[in-house]
């Protein structure tokens, strides 16, 4: 009896892939959370991205995979985030001392350097709020000058994320004079809109597209899921996210009512969008709707998952939205991470079959 040889041996089955989409709220640094649950989604395999819906931070997230996936797949998706994510940390200007040897003596964590730092900051931090609430930024800063136009540059190759073919784009800015939700799309995303998606108007002027003024998305959609419904082929959305929907104590201080101001305002587009596909399952039911409506069978087919930053997020309160230390970035990294591969094991299963999230409970009683 001969031996099989390599061309007779059977072919071991592919790995069954499944499609989901994204949807990436925004959230200033605490995005960084986002890039951890990116860096472990993209160690599995069998999970195709099919389509992002982002905003604001999670906008910046959204680009640089796309343009990592054109430029090492799974793997150049992982360094170009990290990339991105290292530029907004060698802007803090605590970057030098952290990377020194006294910041390396005192370790990564919060637990050493932010109680070191914070006396030094805090005055910093009052008098920006004090001049924020006085002055515009286009009497602050008349030149215009954002970071954050320079880190795209630098880690973004936008003609590599309009060219990608192994996911689509869908970002999300609010028109200034109408205050209505502007979808970009990808084959004509520039590095312009991805910064409109992420302008919060207190600290930088207007981004101006096509005669137009633009600030961030998350006034208006954060994140739109809309896209994601209307023109995406995969049946199962993860929504990933950094602002929480509930705090049990109630703010008396007024920089805590400010702030869970500010974090009602960039949930309630999204929690609109939430509610509105909760009555239109309710709607449709349980049984398959041949002859319906095309949006309604879609919305039937749905399956809906969730990934938050829970209590480790909330715990950090708005105000650290603007802390970029690389032990804090690699700190939200870790536990997007972690937060994300909880869910692969609990949910993974769910993928394909049933929501993991429940959407009636968003439902008026």
């Amino acid at each position: 009896m001969s031996r099989p040889t390599a061309h007779t041996l059977p072919k071991k089955p592919a790995a069954t892939k499944q499609a989901i989409d994204l949807a990436l709220q925004g959230g200033g640094s605490h995005g960084a959370f986002t890039w951890g649950v990116l860096d472990r989604l993209l160690d599995d395999e069998t999970l195709e991205i099919a389509a992002i819906s982002g905003t604001s931070a999670g906008a910046m997230n959204a680009v640089a995979l796309a343009a990592g996936l054109m430029d090492g797949g799974r793997e150049g998706a992982k360094r170009v985030l990290r990339q991105f994510w290292t530029r907004v940390a060698e802007l803090s200007p605590f970057h030098r001392l952290q990377t020194s040897p006294l910041g390396a003596m005192m370790g990564p964590a919060n637990d050493w350097l932010a109680p070191w730092l914070k006396p030094w900051t805090e005055p910093f931090k009052q008098a920006a709020d004090a001049l924020g609430q006085q002055f515009s930024p286009y009497q602050l800063n008349p030149l215009n000058l954002n970071p954050l136009r320079d880190i795209l540059a630098d880690t973004v190759d936008f003609d590599r994320v309009r060219r990608c073919h192994k996911t689509q784009l869908f970002v999300a800015a609010t028109h200034v004079r109408t205050g209505a939700l502007r979808i970009f799309g990808q084959h004509g995303l520039t590095a312009d809109m991805v910064l409109a998606s992420a302008c919060l108007p207190l600290l930088f002027q207007a981004v101006e597209i096509d005669g137009e003024a633009y600030w961030d998305g998350g006034y208006a959609g954060n994140p739109s899921l809309l896209p994601l419904v209307n023109e995406t082929r995969a049946d199962d959305l993860l929504l990933v996210q950094i602002n929480p929907m509930l705090r049990e104590a109630v703010p008396t201080r007024a920089s805590d009512i400010l702030e869970r101001i500010n974090e009602v305002t960039f949930n309630a587009s999204l929690l609109k969008e939430l509610r509105t596909l909760a009555l239109m399952k309710h709607m449709a039911g349980d049984k398959p709707q041949a002859g319906g409506p095309a949006l309604l069978q879609r919305v039937q087919r749905l399956r809906v998952h969730l990934i938050d930053g829970g209590a480790p997020l909330s715990t950090l309160g708005a105000g650290s939205k603007t802390e970029t230390q690389w032990s804090f970035l690699s700190h939200l990294h870790a536990l997007g991470r972690d937060a994300a591969g909880q869910w692969l094991d609990s949910h993974r299963g769910d993928m394909g079959r049933r929501s993991s999230f429940d959407l009636s409970k968003l439902l008026p009683d």
